[in-house]
């Protein structure tokens, strides 16, 4: 028994206060009184002889007698309306859905370089991407609540998913990412002009880029200067991490560590180097806690509508009803059968 009431607190109505529509037929009948019909008695000396003469008994009379109530099944068809118009739901999830209002994109270098082995995932040697991968995941699992997109980025920027609350979707679309499936070389300032368009376009005001790249910028037609400042324009903060080792260090000649560390302080982030998996992992941690927020009540929950159950009830009873007045005015009225 415990259970069933239970199960029953994820029945609601979203509009309770129509229940108020189930008096209207009273208030008719209330205030509007059935229109007198005066009727002359007709004068047939021959008829009501004939009629005196015969037993009573033999009399079938059917008296047409007005009332002031309403018909059963007109009153339950009427309350299946009402019941509709209530929009009963049966909510799917236990509790309301939870925001922390923060959008968040991940970009993601695939240039030629993620491809090296250089990399440790539980003893064994992976490429920096399959690292990035097993890292990013967990990341992207911490941030329920939030919003999350993707750019890929290597010659060219693509956005592999814009702002979604899916981030199921993020970690699926991230793992079937491949190494220069954007080019091989590294369009570093086109990867933040990309997000700046994409944010602008989803009129945020406020947002975070997590970049991480192994290389310095080698392609594309934007400036990463000159893409920061219009970043820090839009309210973008960007967080920049240089992935990559040489002798269990960040490799400096490679990556420019120096524009990375510009970027982030132009937007108001923070710069990071990872020579190593688990150096990452603590980043993105780092990142975690940052950009970590109160979480806001958002009043949506998952529900499943059932007015169409009541709403049907009543078109199937209308039929009916429409069937038997039919049927009903097809019959000959007689105010009286002799025998």
């Amino acid at each position: 028994m415990t259970s069933l009431f239970a199960q029953l607190e994820n029945f609601d109505f979203i509009w309770p206060w129509l229940a108020l529509l189930a008096l209207i037929p009273w208030f008719v009948m209330r205030l509007l009184k059935p229109a007198s019909q005066p009727q002359k008695p007709l004068l047939a000396p021959q008829l009501m002889a004939r009629l005196n003469q015969i037993k009573p008994s033999k009399i079938n009379v059917t008296l047409n007698v007005g009332s002031t109530r309403l018909p059963f099944l007109w009153l339950v068809m009427w309350l299946l309306i009402v019941l509709a118009a209530m929009r009963p739901v049966w909510f799917l999830t236990p509790t309301p859905f939870e925001s922390s209002g923060r959008d968040m994109m991940l970009s993601v270098d695939l240039s030629g370089s993620m491809e090296k082995p250089d990399m440790l995932v539980e003893g064994r040697e992976v490429d920096r991407l399959t690292a990035l991968k097993s890292v990013v995941d967990e990341f992207i699992g911490q941030r329920q609540g939030d919003r999350m997109g993707l750019i890929v980025f290597g010659t060219q920027a693509f956005i592999v998913s814009p702002l979604t609350y899916d981030l199921n979707a993020i970690r699926r679309l991230l793992s079937e990412t491949a190494i220069s499936m954007a080019g091989n070389n590294t369009a570093l300032g086109d990867s933040i002009g990309l997000a700046i368009k994409h944010l602008k376009q989803a009129n945020n005001q406020k947002a975070v880029l997590v970049l991480l790249t192994d290389g310095s910028n080698n392609a594309g037609a934007v400036d990463p200067i000159e893409a920061a400042k219009k970043a820090a324009e839009a309210g973008l903060v960007i967080h920049t991490i240089a992935f990559g080792q040489v002798n269990n260090q960040v490799s400096q000649r490679d990556i420019d560590t120096d524009t990375l560390q510009t970027i982030a302080e132009l937007t108001g982030g923070e710069a990071f180097m990872a020579s190593q998996t688990d150096q990452l992992a603590r980043i993105y941690q780092r990142i975690n806690e940052i950009e970590s927020s109160e979480f806001t009540l958002n009043q949506y929950r998952a529900r499943s509508e059932l007015y169409i159950w009541p709403l049907s009830g009543a078109l199937l009873l209308s039929f009916y009803l429409a069937w038997r007045h039919t049927r009903n005015s097809s019959k000959p009225q007689q105010s009286g059968e002799l025998v």
